[in-house]
């Protein structure tokens, strides 16, 4: 396209840098900030009093800072879930079914050293809550192993089999917390029991102590799948499936392992909110939404480029943001789910600005080429 003297022209890039990939990311935060303001005016408020509020309550308040690392830890957890099989080229769109299995483990162990009644749990917890979380790992490990054995055997596409799975889950947690479900509430309202006060996930400086698992998870995996042999095999049978079969590595091994670590992951996802998260300590009526939230994480995944490192910033900020947003929701009366309209703005303008990862705006004068906007 020509514009007086100057050709603006998009050219494809050679290669993107850190640095260059953060700036593109936070011109997209600003750019659906901006977008998101049109929603505010509509509500008589004034996006610099709205986000305000967001941002004070989000990432500064001391009664905010709580939820938005819990969620950050949450959204952290279903994010590294998606990236292990997608490093393989293999789409995990399943977190939601693996942690709902997960959760369901969990709480599964509780009912049997004791169910309900702290007097009656016949270990000590120092070593139940250990129990919980491996039986939620493993459950969740075998979950997604159903859809990478499908598609390592049999190229069954991953997709269809992971959502199918997400609502076999639903429904078998729907099953055992109703009324006359294994893991009800005595009340019967429509929820798990809840946890005893000895088996509330314990809190490290007023946070839960799974930020620790999940920023050692971000490390681990960054290590294993950059400098092992197996994250190498993983990366490679990811760039080139077929490359990698001539060279021996195995379709089936592969899914396999991706889909079972990524589920053991989600599985983890779904003991931390159930059983970690202050003011929950149990499988809410609500416990749909929660599995909705763990799409984010492959939104966070694509814009992390893969990275696990690169996807903790952007969960702690996804996090702060509904937090915060569903607090202004409440304080200056804005119109209801606000916080997920928030987060669907940013959403789609982070997925749309990962076209400039490929590409850069350059403007071409007749004699010299001068770099547009957008960083190369």
């Amino acid at each position: 396209m020509q514009i007086g003297s100057y050709q603006v022209r998009l050219e494809k890039r050679v290669g993107l840098s850190a640095g260059q990939a953060t700036l593109i990311s936070v011109l997209a935060v600003i750019f659906a900030l901006v977008l998101f303001s049109a929603m505010l005016l509509l509500d008589r408020v004034s996006p610099l009093v709205g986000y305000r509020e967001i941002f004070a309550y989000g990432f500064v308040s001391q009664s905010g800072i709580s939820p938005t690392v819990s969620r950050a830890i949450f959204l952290l957890l279903s994010t590294i879930a998606f990236i292990i099989p997608f490093r393989a080229g293999l789409w995990n769109i399943g977190m939601t079914g693996q942690l709902f299995m997960g959760a369901l483990a969990a709480f599964a162990v509780v009912l049997a050293f004791g169910g309900q009644a702290s007097t009656n749990i016949s270990l000590p917890p120092g070593l139940v809550i250990p129990l919980m979380m491996l039986a939620a790992a493993v459950a969740g490990a075998l979950y997604g192993a159903i859809a990478g054995f499908l598609k390592g055997k049999w190229n069954i596409n991953e997709i269809v089999v992971t959502v199918l799975l997400n609502f076999i889950a639903f429904w078998l947690v729907s099953e055992f917390i109703k009324e006359g479900g294994a893991l009800m509430n005595p009340g019967g309202r429509g929820e798990s029991f809840e946890l005893p006060t000895s088996l509330h996930g314990p809190l490290v400086a007023g946070v839960p102590f799974t930020l620790l698992i999940a920023l050692g998870l971000a490390v681990l995996v960054h290590l294993a799948l950059a400098r092992t042999r197996l994250g190498y095999e993983i990366r490679t049978f990811g760039h080139n499936p077929s490359a990698a079969r001539y060279a021996g590595i195995s379709p089936l091994l592969i899914s396999l392992v991706v889909f079972a670590a990524g589920g053991a992951v989600a599985g983890l996802a779904g003991y931390h909110y159930f059983a970690a998260v202050p003011g929950v300590y149990k499988i809410a009526r609500n416990y749909g939404q929660f599995g909705d939230l763990a799409y984010y994480g492959i939104i966070s995944g694509l814009i992390g480029l893969g990275n696990p490192l690169a996807a903790i910033p952007v969960a702690l900020l996804f996090g702060g943001l509904s937090i915060g947003g569903r607090f202004a929701q409440g304080k200056l009366h804005l119109r209801f789910g606000v916080d997920y309209a928030l987060l669907g703005t940013l959403m789609i303008a982070m997925v749309a600005f990962q076209f400039f990862y490929q590409y850069r705006i350059v403007i071409a004068r007749m004699e010299t080429e001068i770099d547009g906007r957008v960083p190369d």
